[in-house]
């Protein structure tokens, strides 16, 4: 059988921690940030780590 392919969508957007959690960029903080409050775009800024629902979903992506 063929060796699955990663899904290079996913490669660029999600990174795994050290305790094996996935790690994510919030969304909205790329552009048109002329009228997002600094303190949103400070928010937006840090990382978030992926629900346990949308789990299993993402490491499929990612072939894990």
């Amino acid at each position: 059988m063929a060796k699955l392919k990663t899904n290079s969508g996913a490669k660029k957007r999600f990174t795994l921690t050290g305790s094996g959690k996935i790690k994510r960029r919030h969304a909205f903080h790329s552009h048109i940030l002329t009228k997002k409050t600094k303190k949103q775009k400070r928010n937006l800024d840090h990382f978030a780590i992926v629900k346990k629902v949308d789990e299993a979903r993402v490491k499929e992506l990612l072939v894990l």
